[in-house]
């Protein structure tokens, strides 16, 4: 699908002459998860779409989450059953059908350490099992998702060796999914809705909306100019409130540590690690496929102007920090955490504590005509769409997304991974390009086996021939869209500012 899917910049000043002369159907402002989402839901519904960002794919939110595509469980504890099933069948659909290549299963493991009681214990297992029934119910096979178990204590330090040894008594394991890289999911969305049609415009902000189309600027150039549509969407996630005065929002900031290669060994599985007080709440333990480990994420209201890219305080790093550490046998000091990065939740404005505000989403409706959906969460970004679409075209054919196979996820990437090691024993693809680019794994290793220059490898084992692939067909325009987001390097400082002078050659040499 590379050629029909690919965005560049030669494709972005083509579509934007031409939305500037015509009138689309839909227009999308915000191309984080949802509103990427949304254009590939009316595109493949044969709608003319325009979708526009201020920034670039993935920029905001979308890139910050803690990569799992969940089955809900938490807002099972909370007794949020609709919202639990809704994650369950969305994550299957991730899974199963629409993007393989990106999400699979992910065990986890939680520590029974003397801070966990056995009544404790037993509501963790009850719930996990619970899980597993919505599994069931929302169709999800076995086979991609297996059940839950209690293990002893010498397999829980198998699977992660840097637990504790002394009072332990086992280990809760359960299974979840997880996209190997969510700025990755949002660019393949984009760029099967491009495919489908949909015209993909970042670097265009949205000065003002009203219910037949907006006021936008080229963030490149500086014209500004009318976009004109017969419905518009706000899926602009924490910044949407700024576009329209329907939703009140009430920011919460998500914060995660990126801790250096071998901080924690090498752990086989991930951890959730009780919050002491917080009841269903979890501090989560993510190892990487590069050797980094995430660990987040924190839940604190926001006030004030909302900031493109939010800072993660160093009250945040220490919370973390010390509940990672009620749990391991050496502690993980300040030093190794490498970086850390942090996130802004749309949340709808509510009563109490933003760790307590429903995670349902909501499509309203201006007195203009914008309709805004917002809330939610990345693993239901597909069904937010749906609804938003359904919403603005309520006579328009059904959704086709919860089976439409993203770029990358056709039967090549079905048949699964190479062997065991970095390279395709047969000649093929790294498993690792695999794991991130699916069926089109074969044509970014063949840019870097066709010119030694492109074989260089980056930091995290990204080659330039990634950051070549970036350009021509992911709509990378600078070095932040490839460093920090078609690419994770930028989430380590000394990382970024060593693959900093390899994509400014890429950008002169491919970019225009």
């Amino acid at each position: 699908m590379a050629e029909g899917s690919s965005l560049n910049a030669a494709r972005r000043a083509r579509e934007l002459a031409d939305v500037r002369e015509t009138v689309v159907d839909l227009l999308v402002v915000g191309l984080g998860a949802t509103g990427a989402g949304v254009a590939l839901d009316a595109a493949s519904r044969g709608l003319s779409v325009a979708a526009i960002d201020a920034h670039d794919l993935a920029f905001g939110t979308s890139r910050w989450s803690s990569k799992m595509i969940h089955g809900g469980l938490r807002y099972l504890a909370k007794g949020q059953v609709g919202v639990a099933r809704e994650s369950a069948v969305e994550r299957g659909a991730l899974l199963a059908r629409t993007a393989p290549h990106l999400v699979r299963a992910q065990p986890y493991v939680l520590p029974l350490t003397p801070e966990v009681s056995r009544g404790q214990a037993a509501v963790v297992m009850a719930g996990y099992r619970l899980g597993d029934l919505l599994r069931a119910s929302a169709g999800t096979p076995r086979g991609l998702l297996p059940g839950p178990s209690r293990v002893p204590a010498s397999q829980a330090r198998d699977l992660f060796p840097a637990l504790r040894a002394d009072g332990l008594r086992g280990g809760l394991v359960s299974f979840d999914g997880r996209v190997v890289d969510d700025a990755r999911l949002v660019v393949a969305i984009a760029r099967t809705a491009a495919a489908h049609g949909a015209r993909i415009l970042t670097r265009c902000r949205a000065l003002s909306l009203s219910g037949d189309g907006a006021e936008v600027r080229d963030e490149l150039s500086g014209d500004v100019f009318t976009v004109r549509a017969r419905k518009v969407v706000n899926a602009a996630g924490v910044w949407a409130g700024q576009l329209t005065s329907s939703v009140s929002l009430r920011p919460s900031r998500g914060t995660h540590l990126v801790l250096r290669p071998g901080a924690l060994g090498e752990p086989r599985a991930s951890l959730h690690v009780p919050i002491p007080g917080q009841g269903a709440r979890f501090v989560l333990v993510l190892p990487q496929a590069d050797g980094r480990v995430y660990v987040g994420l924190t839940d604190e209201p926001v006030e004030g102007p909302v900031p493109d890219v939010p800072e993660a305080p160093e009250s945040d790093i220490a919370f973390l920090l010390e509940v990672l550490n009620s749990v391991l046998g050496a502690p993980v000091a300040r030093e190794d955490v490498a970086g850390a990065y942090a996130g802004l939740r749309p949340l709808l404005s509510g009563d109490g504590r933003t760790a307590d505000l429903s995670r349902r989403h909501a499509v309203v409706t201006a007195p203009d005509g914008v309709l805004t959906v917002v809330g939610g969460k990345l693993t239901t970004y597909r069904r937010m769409a749906q609804d938003a679409v359904d919403a603005a075209f309520p006579g328009a054919p059904a959704s086709r997304t919860a089976r439409l196979p993203l770029v990358g996820a056709d039967a090549a990437a079905r048949a699964g991974l190479p062997g065991a090691g970095d390279a395709a024993e047969a000649g093929g693809p790294p498993r690792r390009l695999v794991e991130r680019y699916g069926s089109e794994a074969a044509a970014v290793h063949a840019l870097a086996l066709g010119d030694p220059a492109l074989a260089e490898t980056l930091p995290l084992g990204v080659t330039v021939a990634e950051l070549v692939w970036a350009v021509r067909h992911e709509g990378a325009l600078d070095s932040g869209d490839l460093l920090d987001r078609r690419t994770r390097i930028g989430l380590v400082g000394e990382d970024r500012a060593a693959a900093l002078p390899a994509a400014e050659r890429v950008l002169r040499a491919h970019a225009g």
